[in-house]
């Protein structure tokens, strides 16, 4: 026995393969076949077919980005739906994160400054506005037109029709209303819709057009502009809150950067456990468009822009409000009568 352990193990002393499918003994040379590496690109064969591998853009596809990403415009509305179907319990929470909670101030300043609702001295038949408010569907923002126009101008007329393509989105909505005081009334109304196509709304039937924080994830922006226009009330007012991609000053804008790209996705895999979301809407600010090209757009549109200067062919200064030294703006257009 002890002198067959050695020769046992003289036969065991095998080198490295010759071949990826065999191995070769130090002693003797001869070469045998193995089957572990087949098995192993076997099981890696395997496991790559069951990694589904993204759509890439066809040459005949029109693309758009979606973050840094670039994508078929076809997928754009469901990859941002995806995103929004994620974020949707901590919608608040997330705006929070990417605003340092200034939006909460921001909203509320938006809101006063549209001053929603008619105060039943100015007019003997009091109707009240219609407001549709796009991406709104946490709420947030319509809450704020009932309360001003309710408190403020003593208008219990003044409706609200919440859109929003995400019907999660729309769910917080619904459990915000839950317990407000504006549950029984009609005077508020849930709409699941795309905001580049809303045929369920009338032509020249708004007063009043919002959104806040989410025209920048629109596949076509120019397309929602138009349709803003179109269901607009001559007269009627487009109001939009929205980031901007950029800051006036250079040292405060690499700071914002910095923050915004290092902190706030981290910060995202760690209070919702949902890194690539907040990584998207970061890199959406970036793509968003200049405050002087977005009012651009609103002017493309038809709309008339407020407290604007034309300084030469195309140019556009002005026509909008920077807040908290340009973190997000206020862009305002308004059909003309």
């Amino acid at each position: 026995m002890a002198s067959f352990v050695p020769r046992a193990s003289k036969r065991l002393r095998l080198a490295g393969p010759s071949s990826p499918s065999s191995w070769v003994c130090n002693d003797c040379r001869r070469t045998f076949a193995s089957s572990i590496r087949p098995r192993q690109q076997q099981q890696q064969q395997q496991h790559h077919h069951q990694q589904p591998t993204p759509p890439h853009p066809s040459q005949d596809d029109k693309t758009t980005h979606f973050g840094f990403e670039t994508v078929s415009e076809s997928l754009k509305a469901g990859r941002v739906r995806d995103v929004f179907s994620s974020v949707a319990a901590n919608y608040d929470t997330m705006n929070d994160l990417m605003s340092l909670g200034i939006h909460r101030l921001w909203k509320d300043y938006f809101v006063r400054s549209l001053n929603p609702g008619i105060p039943p001295s100015t007019t003997s038949s009091p109707r009240g506005q219609k407001i549709l408010d796009i991406a709104g569907g946490t709420g947030d923002i319509a809450l704020r037109h009932l309360d001003h126009s309710t408190t403020i101008n003593n208008d219990h007329k003044t409706s609200v029709i919440i859109s929003d393509i995400n019907p999660e989105m729309l769910a917080e909505g619904m459990k915000r209303f839950a317990s407000s005081p504006y549950k029984p009334t009609n005077r508020v109304s849930f709409l699941e819709a795309n905001a580049e196509d809303l045929p369920t709304i009338e032509s020249n039937s708004i007063d009043l057009y919002t959104v806040a924080f989410g025209i920048r994830n629109f596949t076509h922006k120019q397309k929602a502009l138009a349709e803003a226009f179109r269901v607009l009330k001559p007269g009627g007012v487009f109001a939009c809150l929205e980031f901007t991609p950029n800051l006036s000053n250079p040292l405060l804008n690499a700071i914002y950067k910095r923050w915004s790209f290092g902190a706030i996705p981290l910060i995202g895999q760690v209070v919702a456990a949902d890194r690539d979301s907040y990584q998207y809407l970061v890199e959406s600010i970036e793509k968003f468009p200049s405050q002087a090209e977005f009012a651009g757009m609103i002017r493309d549109a038809g709309f008339l822009i407020p407290g604007h200067n034309s300084p030469g062919e195309g140019g556009l200064e002005g026509g909008w409000e920077d807040l908290t030294m340009g973190v997000a703006a206020i862009h305002k257009g308004i059909k003309p009568a």
